[in-house]
């Protein structure tokens, strides 16, 4: 393919591959459905009018959202290898339309406890199956080359439905009145989402997305499969240990994240604390809307840029140029703490994010068998979520109530310039000319791409 091919013409070719169109439908109205599920809930969490969330409660209900996320990748990442993965998707998207309903009961009658994490828990844990089966069948939908364009297509477009559900869920919880009635309304319509993403994955053949018969398990029993969870992570995080330029990517990966997690916990305080105050919690929700539209433009256009950036350079050297203009841009544009600034810092963050996602998927796929793919990713998602927590969880300790905290703008902004040096030192240096020139199958993919 001449280095100078626009990304619709790549775009198009993705595309026309019919297995990977059904799945990027499948993943469209699935990840539609999460934005308008964390939209009801938020909603009702965070924006609520009568109640203004401090640094440990909102860092506790980032907790419960996701860490389930991390608890259940390793187990997913077993079955992925083993069971159907057209199966999956279509068990997963039924299980969260059936638990969507109970939340939005529960929600409607003005419970915040239990009973709603519970339901919750189930609606975004089962999600880890659905998501780590997307990405462990991608390469058995799409040529290897084309990789990095797939990954631009199918994930980013994925993030972008999730915020446009998200959007469109903030917009119907404020016109149907807000309060728990909005909240439960907005529930319900995820949960449709989900049953018709069920719907789209049964065009799938079962087994058209693998796992490849040399990965599947075989007759072992549930109680055999469980009790080998532990070895298959060993034996997976082995794997990645022994590629360094994966292992450099989950690195990269987590530290992000955890960067991530301070400045959304910020900003949430900020949006509900800060900028806005008494009762105008609907106010307050429709300014933080548009920090998230500012980042499903960011996550958008990085769709753009990534692939049009590795063609001219490695991953490994994208990733760490996001990873430092992110932190510069966060320190520059933060300082004033004014929410056109904060809108600008969603947009900048959303880049970052999804470039290096890109990056890191690509990377992962490209370097780990097929037969460690399921498992991998299971451990990409663990870092993903886990360090997302941990980052909103450290930093409450010091987060004033209001968000507003120049010593922790500095921190995220620091950190990020950190990440992309240190990542740099992990990965290793640029290859040579020379090096480019060699039959790498692995490399040329990478840059080619």
């Amino acid at each position: 393919m001449p280095a100078r091919s626009s990304f619709l013409g790549d775009l198009r070719t993705v595309l026309a591959s019919g297995g990977f169109r059904k799945l990027y439908y499948t993943r469209l109205v699935s990840q539609a459905g999460d934005g308008v599920f964390t939209a009801g809930l938020g909603a009702y969490v965070f924006f609520s009018a009568t109640s203004f969330p401090d640094p440990a409660t909102a860092a506790l209900s980032f907790a419960v959202l996701y860490l389930p996320y991390s608890l259940i990748g390793p187990f997913a990442g077993v079955f992925i290898d083993r069971w159907s993965r057209r199966q999956i998707l279509v068990w997963s998207a039924l299980v969260r339309a059936a638990f969507a309903v109970p939340v939005a009961v529960f929600i409607a009658s003005g419970t915040l406890g239990p009973p709603v994490w519970v339901a919750s828990l189930i609606v975004l844990g089962v999600n880890r199956f659905f998501l780590s089966a997307l990405s462990a069948a991608l390469p058995h939908v799409v040529a290897g080359d084309e990789l990095v364009m797939a990954n631009s297509v199918g994930p980013t477009s994925g993030t972008i439905a999730a915020f446009i559900g998200g959007i469109a869920g903030g917009a119907l919880h404020l016109a149907t009145g807000s309060g728990q009635g909005g909240s439960a309304m907005t529930i319900v319509v995820a949960g449709a989402c989900y049953f018709l993403s069920g719907a789209f994955a049964l065009r799938l053949g079962r087994s058209s997305l693998g796992p490849s018969p040399a990965g599947e398990s075989g007759h072992a029993s549930i109680g055999a499969e469980l009790e080998g969870v532990a070895a298959g992570l060993t034996c997976g995080l082995r794997h990645v240990w022994n590629k360094r330029p994966a292992r450099g990517a989950l690195a990269a990966t987590g530290a992000h994240r955890f960067l991530y997690g301070i400045a959304l916990l910020m900003s949430v305080l900020l949006y509900r604390n800060y900028f806005y105050h008494a009762s105008r919690s609907n106010t307050a929700l429709g300014g933080f809307l548009s920090v998230v539209i500012s980042s499903a433009i960011g996550y958008g256009l990085a769709a753009w840029l990534t692939p049009v950036a590795t063609r001219r350079m490695t991953s490994e050297t994208w990733i760490t140029l996001l990873l430092g203009a992110g932190g510069v841009l966060t320190i520059t544009l933060g300082l004033g703490f004014r929410q056109a600034e904060f809108v600008a810092i969603g947009f900048v963050l959303g880049i970052v994010a999804q470039g290096v996602a890109i990056s890191t998927t690509t990377i992962l796929q490209q370097e780990i068998q097929d037969d460690y793919r399921g498992r991998v990713f299971s451990v990409n998602d663990m870092i993903y979520n886990a360090t997302f927590v941990l980052g909103a969880a450290v930093s409450a300790i010091f987060m004033p109530r209001s968000g507003h905290s120049l010593a922790m703008l500095l921190v995220v902004g620091a950190g990020y310039v950190a990440a992309g040096i240190g990542y740099r030192l992990i990965s290793g240096p640029p290859p040579s000319a020379s090096a480019l020139e060699q039959p790498d199958h692995d490399r040329e993919g990478r840059v080619r791409a």
